[in-house]
Order: C-alpha cells, then sequence, then structure tokens
C-alpha cells in the first residue's frame, strides 16, 4: 500500500518496555445529532458518511478540542500491514478519519488488472469493523485533496514511501506525519501471490 500519514506519541507506536497506547486510549464519542445522522445512513457500514455528515463531525471535534487525524487509501485486500498503519495512525490524535477511493477512482490508479477486488461497500465494510477507525468518508476524485479541504485535519498521515511535499491536501491540514510500512505487505503482492497459487 502506497497510502495513503500529536502530540505526546511517537509515530513508531509503543516502544519496547512500556505498555501499548492503543490498550489505554479512549474512544471518542459521536455527538449525538451525529450519532442519528449514521444510524439513519443508507451505507453498508454507519462509520461511512457523507461529507456532509463528516463536516459537521468536524465541527463538533472543533468544539471538544479533539484532534482529528486523516489517511486515505483504496484498501482493496486488507491486510496486516494496513492495520498496524492505521492502528499507528489512529494513536496520534482522538478521532481517525479515513478517506477510501470510489471503485472509479480506485480504476483510476491503475493498481492492476481487474482492480478494485472489491466494490466500495464491501471495502467500506470490512475498514469499519476496525476499533481504531471512526469515520469512513468516500472520494471520487484522483486525489483525497478536495475531502482534506473540506475536513481540515489537525494531523494528515501517509505512509513513508511518500515525501512531505508529495502529500496530496497538505497544505490543509496542521501538520503531516509519514508512517513506515509493514515490510513485506501489499495488496498488489498479496494479489500476485494468490494468482501464482503461492503460499
Amino acid at each position: 500500500m502506497r497510502s495513503l500519514p500529536h502530540r505526546g506519541a511517537h509515530p513508531g507506536g509503543a516502544h519496547h518496555g512500556h505498555p501499548d497506547p492503543l490498550r489505554h486510549r479512549r474512544r471518542v464519542p459521536l455527538p449525538r445529532r451525529a450519532q442519528g445522522a449514521l444510524t439513519m445512513s443508507p451505507f453498508p457500514t454507519r462509520k461511512l458518511v457523507s461529507w456532509r455528515s463528516l463536516s459537521a463531525l468536524r465541527r463538533a471535534w472543533s468544539r471538544r478540542r479533539k484532534r482529528v487525524v486523516f489517511t486515505n487509501g483504496v484498501f482493496d485486500i486488507l491486510h496486516a500491514g494496513h492495520v498496524e498503519f492505521l492502528e499507528r495512525a489512529r494513536n496520534l490524535g482522538d478521532a481517525l478519519v479515513v478517506g477510501i477511493n470510489t471503485d472509479a477512482s480506485a480504476r483510476r490508479l491503475e493498481k492492476g488488472p481487474g482492480r478494485p477486488f472489491n466494490r466500495l461497500k464491501d471495502r467500506a465494510r470490512v475498514l469499519g469493523a476496525l476499533a481504531c477507525v471512526d469515520v469512513i468518508a468516500p472520494f471520487s476524485h484522483d486525489t483525497p485533496e478536495t475531502l482534506v479541504r473540506l475536513l481540515r485535519p489537525d494531523i494528515l498521515v501517509k505512509g513513508a514511501d511518500y515525501r512531505s511535499h508529495e502529500v496530496a491536501g497538505r497544505q490543509h491540514a496542521g501538520k503531516t506525519v509519514l508512517i513506515s510500512l509493514k515490510k513485506g505487505y501489499s495488496t498488489t503482492s498479496l494479489a500476485a501471490r494468490i494468482r501464482r497459487g503461492a503460499p
């Protein structure tokens, strides 16, 4: 995955000899108005929201001085590398918003034949099952810059295979953090292994 990066937390997560901070973090409850909006959502997971709902959530979080983290990706075949990346991103703030490419947007990335393997609603359903993900927002553009401009996150997270100046929407975020990716994990390589029948 080339996807798509607070105080008091190291991007690398917990250090040896210290308790895992993910075990002790507090969940950020959604404002009551937003809870109702998500309950009535036609999307396959209540975490997948419209941009209008996301804007309302952002205002509520700002009033409560919550630090918002944003990252994005296709998340076609969710693997351990994705999970570790998202957990570390979530640990940088109080709420993690994940931008997810629509099917048309994912196809334009030319990640390989037949991609994405899973449709948006299925990718969002799996992604939404992760406790570290608070909100999911779909975007149809080639980059999430417009979505980042709407959200104006405190922390914009990308993989360390990017350089800071390459990160779309960085000018609309408080800061950009690059997180190293778990070696040996990528949807592209996993798909190739499946096609070859390799273990």
